[in-house]
């Protein structure tokens, strides 16, 4: 093994250019990164998670964005999983049973798409499936296979997505140029075209929703003994300060109306301790730091925020097609559809077709997780998201109620966030998150897991 090692690195050393040195390296870079994720049960959710919320994607031509590095933990997940079969413990219950349908009904979509939108079409239709099933893979691995959590802990968490956070406020400052495909987000001001800060994610909205999900939790946070939190009331200061600014500057309302949503649901299941009286004066003075520290560097883009936050308010009854950008027009448009072709309400046209096919006539883009799971996978496709949105909120809110701090903490951070997230899903189509979505279903399965070792209270 030693004259093979030394002789496979003479070789790299005589090749006649570095391009083909780096190709002949990359199989032992690649065998040592696979032993080194493998050799601890959970590694490899660690190193997903952190290469999906700090690395862009690759800059080559493929699909709406180029492939991402993080795929490459997703497939050393898979082998964990084969490697530690043994230690799997999936618990039966309406949260398991959910996710199992839901993804078997957008599995089953994918004939409706072979059928009415052609064989590429239902090729894309399945890479979407697959890329949203690496949240639930995450889910189920997290929840079910006992053990250390590894390198990926809440301290390490909160820090890479504050990290993520700072690169979406240094992007957007310097407008630095996007390393693969972005959605085309823009703002128009008199100084200037910008593109909306998207960090290194593919467009603006999931950047805001992101940064929503750890404002959450710092709220949370702050309404918890500063013993029960293992990060420390400094540091979530200043991490509410950047998730605040790389909000703001994401421009992304519905974010913004879904972290109000989620504090209200958190005001309304705290309502009878005092802690979350002393939190709201932590919480603000983090918000109004991240609103400050925004315009004292980019006044005019901030401007262009509030007055698109607050006209969208004032103007609400006069303006309200252009206030929801279009959307009330390709709603109209799936449920003129349906109501000329309501058989289609029962099994749908294929998940992710409308975006990419014209076999209703033309391509929309549904803005709406609700409608667009009816349009493109029917009724049971519809029923079955809406289940997964109840179970995630009862399994939350359960987990909330436990005596185990960690159980609490967690359990009261996804349902206030889910309360949020389900009502987001009005306007956005937000199973499409596929890089933040297993960042979610983590702390879910944390949750699960801190529960079902202690009693509920």
């Amino acid at each position: 093994m030693a004259m093979g090692i030394g002789a496979y690195a003479a070789l790299i050393a005589v090749t006649p250019s570095l391009a083909w040195s780096c190709a002949l390296l990359a199989p032992l870079v690649l065998a040592l990164l696979a032993w080194w994720t493998l050799a601890q049960p959970h590694r490899w959710t660690a190193a997903f998670i952190a290469t999906a919320v700090l690395l862009p994607p690759l800059p080559i031509v493929l699909g709406n964005s180029g492939p991402h590095p993080s795929l490459l933990f997703a497939g050393f997940g898979l082998a964990a999983g084969a490697l530690y079969l043994r230690r799997w413990r999936i618990a039966s219950g309406w949260l398991t049973g959910a996710f199992l349908f839901l993804l078997f009904v957008l599995l089953s979509s994918i004939c409706a798409a072979a059928l009415y939108s052609g064989p590429e079409v239902a090729a894309a239709s399945l890479i979407r499936v697959l890329l949203f099933s690496i949240g639930i893979y995450a889910f189920f691995y997290t929840a079910s296979v006992p053990g250390s959590d590894g390198l990926l802990r809440v301290p390490r968490l909160f820090w890479m997505a504050s990290l993520s956070a700072l690169i979406a406020c240094i992007d957007f400052y310097y407008q630095l140029p996007a390393p693969a495909g972005f959605g085309p987000q823009f703002i128009w001001l008199q100084t200037g075209v910008y593109r909306r800060a998207q960090g290194i994610f593919y467009e603006a909205s999931t950047l805001g929703n992101f940064c929503t999900f750890f404002l959450v939790m710092i709220a949370v946070a702050f309404t918890r003994r500063r013993e029960e939190i293992s990060i420390s009331r400094p540091a979530l200061l200043v991490g509410g300060t950047l998730f605040s600014a790389a909000l703001i500057f994401s421009y992304s309302r519905a974010s913004i109306l879904s972290l109000l949503i989620a504090l209200a649901a958190l005001a309304w299941t705290q309502r009878k301790h005092v802690r979350w009286i002393r939190a709201v004066p932590l919480l603000a003075v983090s918000v109004s730091a991240g609103a400050a520290g925004s315009y004292y560097f980019l006044p005019d883009r901030v401007d262009a925020f509030w007055f698109r936050l607050s006209g969208s308010a004032l103007f609400f009854a006069d303006y309200t097609e252009a206030i929801f950008s279009g959307r009330f027009e390709s709603w109209r448009i799936l449920l003129d559809f349906l109501a000329a072709h309501p058989w289609h309400a029962i099994l749908g046209v294929g998940y992710k077709t409308l975006p990419y096919s014209e076999f209703i006539g033309q391509t929309v883009i549904a803005d709406n997780m609700y409608l667009s799971m009816l349009v493109e996978t029917g009724i049971v496709g519809l029923a079955a998201l809406v289940a997964l949105n109840f179970a995630i909120l009862y399994t939350a809110r359960r987990a909330s109620r436990h005596a185990d701090p960690n159980a609490s903490f967690f359990g009261t951070w996804m349902f206030c966030f889910w309360v949020g997230q389900s009502f987001q899903m009005l306007s956005a189509d937000l199973l499409t998150y596929w890089r933040v979505l297993p960042v979610y279903l983590v702390v879910l399965a944390w949750a699960v897991r801190a529960s079902s070792q202690t009693p509920a209270q």
